[in-house]
């Protein structure tokens, strides 16, 4: 698509270069249909790029416990996520692809890995690769990249190894650099928000919405609150239903952020229960391997806490402002992480959305949503403000086919609209009617 789903800048691609531009499958209506491999949170992003640049195209995902491959369109384009890949490369296989896109395809850089080995075996007459960074750490990812995209381009992973990847990673090698580049240098089409003849008018701030899955268990709480408390509103008037109407938000807010928070369990697992978290995981692996740091907000501290710990058994170096830190710990946690210290800063969105200059970061992500969109601009200026002289990035989680991703809407709606709208915070919810309370907050899409 013509803008793509990624947390990272516009990507180098790789493509097989065995058809020409009049064989390739882009250019024949009878190609065969495409299948793009992706993480599961840009699942959503995919769907919805295609909606808003092909929509005559059709796409289904292949994905969840009813996933099936059957009456195929010769057109169709085929949504999966390396971890489907897995699990499902037989089936994948038995398809004559036209087309294959690896996005994120750094997640195939290690050639002896489990998913790049079922990827070889999918069979396509044409394969694209995208990716921000197709070197993380040594040479040989990118050869399993290129290896893939272009078969033998490189030679033999062990003579690449030693007539390419040590000379120039060990010595420097000049003259094997400039015959490495000119050798991938047709195969590869590398662009950057920064060049001037790609998005001249592209501002130095990019926002990017992410659309993620709800887990199984975020699935049977959501619709369960969801049935309780709409025959409760039903039935109240006045205060108490209103009252009732913000317990409801926050309840599915909170499952929508993770199980954890919503059930009060502090030490409870955290991995594997929450598509927000997966989510959140996979777009830090990619900032923190870039280098960078990032400011993440969210309304509630208990939920800094969930990540905080969750990091913490990850290894990686955090702290968390919030309303309970007094001024001098604020400004040590501030003076640290502008110092680089701390590459992951957690922040409660009232009390870190306000006041801070942390212009270290060049992400920033906003983990659950507030109902005024001047209150996620006013954090995310934390960052993108006086002082920061290079691109900043914003990455909004959403959860999908809840009442998040139908705010999210309203929200764009209404972000060009007087204060006064939106600007009571969640007011202008509760006063929603029964049937208009109940449409925003089921479970689904459409």
């Amino acid at each position: 698509p013509a803008s793509r789903p990624a947390g990272v800048e516009a990507p180098p691609v790789a493509a097989d270069s065995s058809p020409t531009p009049a064989e390739s499958p882009a250019a024949e209506s009878t190609g065969g249909p495409t299948l793009v491999l992706c993480p599961t949170s840009l699942l959503g992003n995919w769907e919805r790029e295609f909606a808003r640049f092909a929509p005559e195209i059709p796409v289904r995902r292949f994905h969840g416990g009813s996933r099936h491959l059957d009456d195929l369109a010769p057109d169709e384009v085929v949504l999966a996520t390396y971890g489907v890949l897995r699990r499902d490369r037989e089936t994948l296989s038995e398809v004559d692809w036209g087309l294959v896109a690896a996005d994120e395809a750094q997640h195939v850089k290690n050639p002896l890995s489990a998913t790049a080995k079922e990827l070889r075996k999918v069979p396509a007459r044409a394969k694209v690769a995208l990716t921000g960074t197709p070197v993380e750490n040594r040479l040989t990812e990118l050869w399993s990249i290129v290896d893939w995209t272009t078969p033998g381009l490189l030679g033999p992973l062990d003579r690449f190894r030693r007539t390419v990847a040590r000379p120039i990673e060990r010595d420097r090698d000049k003259e094997v650099t400039e015959r490495l580049a000119a050798t991938v240098r047709p195969f590869l089409l590398r662009r950057r928000k920064s060049d001037p003849d790609i998005a001249p008018e592209l501002p130095p701030k990019t926002e990017t919405d992410r659309f993620v899955p709800l887990t199984a268990e975020q699935t049977t709480l959501y619709e369960a609150v969801v049935r309780e408390n709409l025959a409760e509103i039903r039935e109240s008037q006045g205060i108490k239903r209103r009252g009732q109407v913000l317990q409801l938000l926050t309840e599915l807010k909170q499952i929508c952020n993770h199980p954890a928070q919503f059930l009060k369990e502090p030490h409870g697992a955290l991995a594997g229960r929450s598509g927000k978290l997966g989510a959140f995981e996979e777009l830090l692996d990619v900032i923190l391997d870039e280098g960078e740091s990032v400011l993440v907000f969210s309304q509630y501290v208990q939920l800094c806490r969930l990540l905080e710990r969750r990091l913490k058994e990850r290894g990686l170096p955090t702290e968390v402002l919030s309303g309970d830190s007094s001024p001098s710990k604020r400004q040590d946690m501030v003076d640290r992480f502008q110092a680089g210290e701390i590459p992951v800063f957690l922040l409660s969105l009232k009390a870190g959305g306000v006041g801070l200059n942390l212009t270290r970061a060049t992400h920033v992500i906003h983990y659950d949503r507030w109902w005024n969109p001047a209150v996620e601009d006013q954090a995310t200026d934390r960052a993108y403000r006086i002082g920061q002289d290079r691109p900043v990035q914003v990455h909004r989680l959403i959860a999908e086919g809840t009442l998040e991703e139908r705010i999210a809407e309203v929200l764009e709606k209404k972000r060009g609209l007087a204060e006064s709208i939106v600007g009571a915070g969640e007011d202008w919810i509760t006063e929603l009617s029964d049937d208009a309370l109940a449409d925003l907050v089921r479970l689904g899409s459409g």
